[in-house]
């Protein structure tokens, strides 16, 4: 089963014992692919081919997920911070030769981004993020119509070994629940995608490595992010939000209005999609995404 027809397969140390898997294919200036709970790089199959004629495209799987390394998460989840998950996808791109890239990134991949470009400014050109408000903006306004969409944020961070042992019984049937109670049901998915989930998610380790993550963003996460606040701290490089017209940040937030107060250069709408904008809106995704990476500037 090959989902990225002409791109190559690779394994790359990102920090002692950890390695991140990745596809890597395609001719230009470097573009970052970052996926999403409870996913892999495979959610980008479907655009990356087009991606792939303009840039180099990297498609890396998270630590905690997919086929990279998932590490026990330390004292405070240091481990999946969003800073350290950042520093991994930093020194992925440097070793495979790019000091300088784009990001295109999605739900909990938009989180790691979002991060990277605020400690290593230097290195993100462009930066679009998918489906995602910043995650203080989401904590400090969580709202009972958010808190029932997103039930996970709140199951998730419960204290080991609960929500791992409750996942770890049914690893199918979790990603059943979460992804395909969402707007658009299974039908966005690619059956040969959906096998990619179903067995990324039954890996030992995957099941630690979500939670922990949730549990950095529910903790330390937050503690980066207002520190960046009260230094006044923004993204300065051109930021383009998209998210779903049918989906619950549509409804639950204003993500233009949030991003603007973390970042300088930002605009952006929502599609016509729920969640799973790669996958359910592939071309209105590569409508609103080429014109904003390809437009005059640096290269």
């Amino acid at each position: 089963m090959n989902l990225f027809p002409g791109f190559e397969s690779l394994r790359v140390a990102t920090a002692p014992g950890i390695e991140l898997a990745c596809v890597a294919g395609g001719h230009g200036p470097a573009l970052l692919l970052l996926h999403g709970h409870p996913q892999t790089h495979a959610i980008w199959h479907k655009v990356a081919p087009q991606l792939a004629r303009h840039f180099r495209v990297v498609a890396a799987d998270l630590r905690g997920y997919g086929d990279s390394s998932k590490p026990a998460g330390g004292d405070g989840h240091v481990a999946y911070a969003k800073r350290t998950m950042a520093e991994d996808l930093r020194v992925l791109m440097r070793t495979l030769g790019h000091e300088r890239f784009d990001v295109l990134a999605h739900d909990r991949g938009a989180r790691v981004a979002h991060r990277l470009a605020a400690d290593h400014p230097e290195a993100v050109r462009r930066l679009v993020l998918l489906d995602i408000a910043p995650t203080l903006a989401m904590y400090e306004q969580t709202s009972d119509a958010f808190a029932r969409a997103y039930w996970h944020w709140f199951f998730l961070i419960q204290p080991a070994p609960l929500p791992e042992r409750l996942i770890e019984a049914d690893p199918a049937a979790y990603l059943r629940d979460v992804m395909g109670r969402r707007s658009a049901g299974m039908s966005p998915f690619d059956p040969r995608a959906w096998a990619e989930y179903e067995r990324c998610i039954a890996l030992p380790g995957t099941a630690r490595g979500i939670c922990e993550d949730y549990r950095a963003a529910a903790g330390i996460d937050l503690e980066h992010d207002r520190a960046d606040r009260a230094a006044g701290r923004l993204l300065p490089m051109p930021l383009l939000a998209l998210w779903g017209a049918q989906g619950v940040v549509q409804r639950c937030f204003e993500p233009l209005e949030e991003w603007r107060r973390v970042a300088r250069d930002v605009r952006g709408g929502p599609l016509p999609c729920g969640h799973y904008i790669a996958e359910e809106a592939p071309d209105a995704l590569l409508a609103e995404l080429l014109p904003f990476l390809t437009s005059a500037g640096e290269l």
